[in-house]
């Protein structure tokens, strides 16, 4: 079945999608990437431009780009400025419903596709409304809040109904990984944070308020993960929790960070980084001229992720927010039971986006 596989990933310049493309690529397994903008420093990826908002673009790429697709995996996400509030605005999950139809209603009579990724997240179990049950079950009755989750798999769900098409649902939790523009990158909002201090000669400080317990998910680990999935029928019509594997808090890992920097931790120092870095950009090209970086503005590397990052930093409140903490036994069960320590994660990361050009060197 690998050999007769050709995978559009769909969202394929952000975390996931490029992570996606370059783990399809090394396994040589076809695949063609689409979004507005091609995936960063993946020259050689396979891609076509497209907007998802437009109808009329969809089905022309339905028509010919994925003619031959077996396999669609959906990674694009539409977020509005300031991020936060966005989420429980209608419009929002209007447009996000909307972008995923218009690519798959011209798909409907495909002979050739046969597969449907779709992801979610941890707001499936209401985490950004109220305190969540833990853990998280997949077999949970749904939250009652509105959210496009449940918008984009009602309409998938009803897509499948009666046909041989097949998906599979992921919930991952907060995702690391590389992009540009994306808007949860914690990556590269941690990373342009901790470089701006050095260069000025101050330790990496704590940004945030008492943090919860949390968990991460590798871009590479979901990757992979997304590809087991393929033409498994322990993944057929399911629905998928995914994390690293263990726990963390930011202000504990916050020392391993200031190591992997190379830098003095510090006191806590309470600070809006979307407040604060956004008007860095002079500092900031005078750091790429300094060390060789790649051109792109703080805007470019960050997007809106400042935004994320102060909500994960918890930098708005007093007391540790509740936990949003997931159940991976039915991914294990399923058979893939793939672990990662998430600080040698960050750290692998880290010297990755140094060897790209995107932070200077570490040691």
């Amino acid at each position: 079945m690998k050999n007769s596989r050709k995978v559009a990933v769909v969202g394929a310049s952000g975390v996931v999608g490029r992570a996606l493309v370059e783990h399809l690529m090394q396994g040589e397994i076809p695949v063609v990437g689409l979004s507005r903008r091609p995936p960063a420093d993946l020259a050689d990826a396979p891609f076509q431009s497209l907007d998802l908002t437009s109808p009329s673009e969809c089905e022309q790429i339905a028509e010919s780009t994925l003619s031959d697709v077996t396999h669609l995996v959906y990674t694009a996400l539409f977020e509005k400025p300031g991020l936060i509030p966005g989420w429980q605005e209608q419009d929002q999950m209007q447009t996000n419903l909307a972008m995923l139809r218009n690519l798959l209603d011209p798909l409907k009579t495909s002979g050739k596709l046969r597969h449907v990724t779709l992801l979610q997240g941890t707001k499936a179990y209401g985490a950004h409304v109220e305190p969540m049950k833990i853990p998280g079950l997949e077999s949970d009755p749904r939250h009652l809040h509105e959210n496009f989750y449940w918008l984009q798999e009602d309409y998938l769900r009803d897509l499948c109904r009666g046909t041989d098409l097949q998906f599979t649902i992921w919930r991952p939790q907060v995702i690391f990984g590389h992009a540009l523009h994306a808007p949860m990158n914690m990556l590269a909002a941690i990373g342009v944070y901790a470089t701006l201090q050095k260069a000025e000669g101050l330790p990496l400080t704590y940004p945030g308020g008492p943090s919860a317990v949390s968990e991460a998910i590798d871009a590479d680990l979901l990757a992979k993960a997304i590809s087991l999935s393929f033409d498994n029928d322990a993944f057929s019509n399911q629905t998928f929790n995914i994390t690293n594997g263990d726990v963390f808090r930011w202000q504990d890992t916050w020392p391993a960070l200031a190591q992997i920097f190379g830098m003095e931790t510090g006191e806590p120092d309470r600070r809006l980084l979307s407040e604060s870095l956004y008007d860095k950009e002079d500092d900031w090209s005078q750091l790429i001229s300094r060390y060789g970086l790649k051109p792109y503005t703080i805007r470019e590397l960050v997007g809106d992720s400042f935004y994320y990052a102060d909500a994960m930093f918890n930098a708005y409140g007093n007391a540790a927010p509740p936990p949003a903490i997931l159940s991976t036994i039915k991914l294990r069960q399923a058979g893939f039971t793939e672990c990662v320590d998430t600080t040698a994660m960050l750290s692998r990361w880290f010297h990755k986006l140094a060897q790209l050009r995107i932070l200077p060197q570490l040691r």
